[in-house]
Parts: structure tokens; C-alpha cells; sequence
């Protein structure tokens, strides 16, 4: 296929990367990425430059872009709706078509009480419904801020935050614990991670105790960095799973990522008697952004 046919492009500009794709319909033409994210720019004028570099060449049709670069630091602010609301997001305009292209960015989603956000997951949810529009159950969303929603009736009902990636990577690359790992997310030792996880849920009280005896047993000689590094991440997992017990128990859950983290999850999930199914984000992400345009094209 030819990025010349091209009709719109879909872009996920989160905090730390950018991601675009020219599409035909639902079809991927081709797919470009930078690692200009929303946080190493500043004003309008980088974020039109940037999209601009990455995208030159393709034909100047509309670009859809979802995540960070709707936040207050981002391109503009995209207004967040309060749930619960339809998964299909808003979209704003850019003002003056820069570069000559139309450019919208969808809205964020908020909740009041407790207080959280979602930018970029409310997309990715909504290509799911575009598929699967019965879906009734909880959408799992590995990540930084790993997001767990409460989906019924194409509905984001209610959600919950839970910082499991960044604590992750502040543990395993800032702190001591870093001298005792093997650099890998625990993907290498199955059995480290499922007792790990298991012991973060049953035990909740100990997990932070037990972190330090990953160092310890560096320094005495008794180390196994992959199984330290399984360790960490099942007990992250665990404590993350336990926090959002209330999300996940009985219900159908499906988890949206293309990582092996979305596999961690997956696993944790299963030995806990769940039945999850695994999709992928950046198709749900397409999906999710090509509805907002329908929708809004059958609005005006």
C-alpha cells in the first residue's frame, strides 16, 4: 500500500513519544515514530513543526490525534467530559490548519469522585466498542498509569489509576534496586513472578519489606537478577491487581496493550481465576479515532 492514498492520519502523541499512521478507512498505509512526545516540546509552533517532519511527504489530509498532546502542557488543551460518557471522544480543532492540514484532538475523560483522568486510553476504548459494541466489563490498560475501566452500555462508567509502570521504572532504574536486576520487565522467570504476585495479594502489608531482600541478597552473593527482576514486577502487578479488585472480580475483562507487559497481566489475571483476552492498543487506537471522525462528520 501507498502512504499517497492516504485519507487521514491517525497520531498517539503521548508524554514521551509520537506515533502516526496514514490511513485509507480502517487500512494502515504506513507507519512513522519520533521520540518527540508532548514533554520535550514547547508552544504551537514545535508541535506543528514536528508533525510536519515526521509526516512529510504524505498528502495533506486531516490528522486525528489522541493522548498528551490535548493535556494543558500539550498542543492545546482538550477539554476532558466527566463519566460516565460515551467511549467515542470528542474532537478539537487546531486553530489555523497548520502545516495545511486539519488537526483535531480528542477530549480526555475525568472523574470527580475519586478524582482521575485519562487521556489517549478513552480512544483506544472506543475502537474496542467499535468492534466489540456489546462489550460489558472491565478494559485493562497496561502502562505508565495503568487504567482499569468500567465499561456497560458504550458507556465509560467509572476507573481507576494505579501508577504500577512508573513506580516500576523509578524502582528499577533509580533506585538500589537497580545494582540487582537484569534490566527485563520479568517476562524471563514465570515462577518468580507468580509467587510474587500471589504474595503482593495475600500479603499487601509485606510487599515493601520484601523489595530490599532483591538487594540484599546481591550483596551476600544469593542474587539472580532475572528472578529479582520477576520479582519486582510481580509484586507491582500484585499490588496493582488488589487495588482494583473491585474492577476486575467477576466481571470480563480485556486487556489492551502490545508489550509484554499486556502478557504479565494476562498471567496475573488468569491465576487469580479471571478469563481475560488480550487486544491490541494500537489498532484500538486507529479504530477508536477513525469513530470520532465518523461521528463527527455525521454531526456536521
Amino acid at each position: 500500500m501507498n502512504a499517497a492514498e492516504a485519507e487521514w492520519i491517525a497520531a498517539d502523541w503521548g508524554t514521551s513519544n509520537l506515533r502516526i499512521w496514514a490511513m485509507r478507512g480502517a487500512d494502515m498505509l504506513e507507519a512513522r515514530g519520533s521520540d518527540k512526545g508532548m514533554g520535550t516540546l514547547s508552544g504551537a509552533d514545535q508541535f506543528a513543526a514536528e508533525l510536519a517532519r515526521l509526516s512529510e511527504g504524505w498528502p495533506s489530509v486531516p490528522v486525528l490525534a489522541c493522548g498528551m498532546v490535548g493535556a494543558r502542557q500539550g498542543w492545546i488543551e482538550a477539554p476532558y467530559r466527566a463519566v460516565p460518557c460515551p467511549a467515542i471522544p470528542a474532537l478539537n480543532a487546531v486553530p489555523g490548519d497548520p502545516g495545511g492540514r486539519k488537526v483535531l484532538i480528542a477530549s480526555g475523560v475525568m472523574q470527580s469522585d475519586p478524582p482521575d483522568v485519562m487521556r489517549g486510553e478513552e480512544t483506544q476504548i472506543a475502537g474496542l466498542l467499535a468492534a466489540k459494541p456489546d462489550f460489558d466489563g472491565v478494559i485493562c490498560l497496561p502502562g505508565t498509569h495503568t487504567k482499569w475501566a468500567r465499561i456497560s452500555a458504550g458507556e465509560i462508567v467509572h476507573f481507576q489509576t494505579v501508577m504500577t509502570g512508573e513506580i516500576f521504572a523509578l524502582l528499577s532504574r533509580q533506585s538500589v534496586l537497580r545494582h540487582s536486576l537484569d534490566g527485563t520487565g520479568g517476562e524471563d522467570d514465570g515462577t518468580a513472578f507468580a509467587d510474587a504476585v500471589a504474595t503482593a495479594l495475600s500479603q499487601p502489608h509485606q510487599a515493601w519489606a520484601r523489595l530490599f531482600r532483591l538487594r540484599a541478597a546481591g550483596l551476600i552473593g544469593t542474587a539472580n537478577p532475572a528472578e529479582a527482576s520477576a520479582h519486582l514486577s510481580g509484586t507491582l502487578i500484585g499490588l496493582d491487581l488488589g487495588a482494583a479488585r473491585p474492577h476486575w472480580l467477576g466481571q470480563q475483562v480485556l486487556i489492551l496493550g502490545n508489550s509484554g507487559l499486556a502478557r504479565l497481566y494476562e498471567t496475573a489475571l488468569t491465576a487469580q481465576g479471571a478469563a481475560p483476552v488480550v487486544g491490541d492498543a494500537d489498532t484500538a487506537t486507529r479504530a477508536g479515532l477513525l469513530a470520532a471522525w465518523r461521528q463527527q462528520e455525521d454531526m456536521t
